[in-house]
């Protein structure tokens, strides 16, 4: 598994999530209960977006084409 995307906002995470697997990138979300916990006021627990190592390179780029306007990515 590769990280992908790293955000504190649920909502591009949510996002991102979608356009992988709209793409048929099936995403592992790691650490949304931990940063959740907090209610993302702690900035440096992120979640996480993890594929599988043969699809990184194509959500990678799928990701940085949808966030490519984004502050954040």
């Amino acid at each position: 598994m590769i990280e992908v995307f790293k955000t504190n906002d649920p909502v591009r995470l949510s996002y991102a999530e979608a356009i992988l697997r709209e793409a048929g990138i099936e995403p592992v979300v790691l650490d949304a209960q931990t940063a959740g916990l907090f209610g993302g006021a702690l900035p440096w627990i992120k979640r996480r977006m993890l594929v599988a190592e043969d699809s990184a390179e194509r959500a990678k780029t799928l990701l940085d084409a949808a966030f490519a306007d984004d502050d954040e990515a």
